[in-house]
């Protein structure tokens, strides 16, 4: 048995696995390897870069660069151009990330699922009842980035973003052991609840950016380069960007989850299933383009 299939083994032990990614000082360990990620001394980024091999399949054929200064400059590298075509039907509203399906479905009132009986409340998730009505009887979709996946997200479709909410959080693990063991957990971490008002309908779609362990940094970049969105705590910050489907929007340090939430009259695409590999610009959500007018 290699060295590989060993540490695969121990990772996909349960038990074992959500001891050792969250019964442990997960602030300290976050903040240990940010800090290491961005190491750019050779011999630190190589045995680093092996040590990731070691747990995942990282595939680097459809990266712009092959070649990295550090860890963290391969956690949030660019695509070759052309990488991700974008599906164009614009009743399609499509994948913002390379991501695995997890729970989706129908949003029941205000409430919705990490996992199957494992119900969590919007109110909790947007940090206000207000922002949670907005999508009350609506869609979700969640979308889960693991460690070796490309990290940037992009616009699912054309529209104008209209603010960001910054909820400050925990750094829980969002893989899917954790999720069938602790309650409420994408309402504990840290989080970016980002509203996007959409074209020719006028709907919104709202992209909630969850952070995890190790790194769990948000950037955000169209809110300014140097905006760090823990300075200054949790807060609702309104903007007026637009975006074209497939413009890049932010990326993640790490592997982490995005929820996307869609108002009544959307549905997810027949092809989505739990458990399903998706990537940037492939279809997601089904959308109403029948002049309705706005849930909203």
């Amino acid at each position: 048995m290699t060295l590989r299939s060993t540490l695969l083994g121990i990772a996909r032990n349960e038990d074992l696995n959500f001891l050792l990614t969250n019964r442990i000082p997960r602030r300290f360990a976050t903040r240990f390897v940010g800090w290491l990620s961005k190491v750019e001394q050779p011999l630190v980024r190589d045995l680093s870069m092996w040590a990731w091999r070691l747990f995942s399949d990282l595939d680097l054929s459809d990266a712009r660069k092959t070649r990295f200064e550090s860890l963290h400059d391969c956690f949030i590298r660019e695509l070759k151009p052309g990488a991700r075509p974008i599906d164009p039907d614009r009743s399609l509203v499509v994948s913002p990330c390379d991501a695995i399906v997890g729970a989706f479905g129908s949003i029941e009132g205000t409430r919705l699922f990490q996992v199957k009986g494992f119900p969590y409340c919007l109110e909790d998730l947007l940090g206000s009842a207000a922002a949670a009505d907005r999508y009350r009887d609506g869609v979700f979709v969640t979308l889960r980035l693991t460690a070796s996946m490309y990290h940037r997200f992009h616009a699912p479709h054309d529209g104008r973003v209209e603010e960001v909410t910054y909820i400050s959080g925990d750094t829980w693990n969002v893989n899917p052991i954790a999720l069938k063991r602790i309650e409420n957990l994408f309402c504990c971490n840290e989080r970016a609840a980002i509203r996007m008002r959409l074209d020719d309908t006028d709907e919104a779609v709202t992209l909630v950016a969850v952070a995890a362990i190790l790194v769990a940094s948000i950037r955000l970049p169209f809110l300014g380069a140097d905006l760090d969105l823990r300075q200054g705590g949790a807060r609702t910050i309104p903007c007026d960007t637009p975006f074209q489907r497939g413009d890049e929007m932010g990326w993640f340090q790490h592997g982490s989850t995005i929820v996307m939430l869609a108002p009544r009259g959307c549905g997810a695409h027949a092809a989505i299933f739990e458990g399903k590999s998706v990537k940037v610009g492939q279809p997601l959500l089904q959308r109403r383009l029948d002049g309705a007018p706005s849930t909203l």
